[in-house]
């Protein structure tokens, strides 16, 4: 099946659902300043749930090496996310496999050296980073697949995801807002139909990579 990583979730219901449908990974935002931050004590109790399977990513905007690692550590996270404008020194400075966000090419020229576990690519707003629901530059996973797996996020959905995976063939999916009642809160009837359609599609789109494959 097509790796697929549920984002901001803030509820075990909404986690366990998303381990039982086939989640590649699961997302948890440690960026005080968004609608889904959740505390990392939530996250562990929530990541002690889960299969061992399932990755465990933790999204962090801009922040110091010490609170990514004690959130790493207190968590259990299996891969970190930065969403923010971290350079490629503090990106390697990371203990875990960093998947890199980016929405434009001045990000990904600027990240190109950095060889992560997966480039992100995702839109943004004035007041989000992230989880915006408007469509990212399709455009760039060409360009971002020459130096990692790439993975795409910005709007996707169940009545997209046909028409997404044809034009940028990403090697993993990100989704959040398009599956939610309220930011954090995952609509289960929404979930269900999102993973009906990956699962009706991924005999046409294999992925040459796990993105989110680690070593235990």
């Amino acid at each position: 099946m097509i790796p697929v990583k549920l984002c901001g979730l803030t509820r075990p219901e909404d986690a366990l659902l998303a381990a039982e449908l086939g989640a590649a990974a699961l997302g948890f935002i440690f960026h005080p300043h968004s609608p889904r931050f959740v505390a990392r004590d939530t996250v562990a109790e929530i990541c002690r749930l889960l299969p061992a399977a399932v990755a465990r990513v933790g999204v962090f905007v801009d922040p110091d090496l010490q609170t990514v690692k004690a959130c790493a550590a207190a968590a259990g996270l299996t891969h970190v996310q930065l969403h923010g404008r971290e350079s490629v020194d503090f990106c390697r400075q990371v203990p875990l496999p960093v998947i890199k966000a980016i929405r434009n090419r001045s990000e990904l020229e600027a990240c190109a050296g950095l060889r992560p576990a997966g480039f992100l690519i995702d839109s943004q707003t004035a007041t989000q980073h992230g989880g915006t629901g408007r469509r990212a530059d399709w455009s760039l996973c060409d360009e971002a697949r020459a130096h990692a797996p790439v993975i795409l996020a910005g709007g996707i959905s169940a009545a997209n995801l046909a028409a997404a995976l044809a034009a940028a063939r990403p090697d993993a999916i990100d989704l959040s807002s398009s599956v939610e009642s309220s930011p954090g809160c995952k609509d289960h009837h929404k979930l269900r139909a999102f993973f009906a359609a990956v699962q009706q599609l991924s005999a046409a789109h294999q992925p040459l990579c796990n993105v989110f494959s680690r070593e235990d």
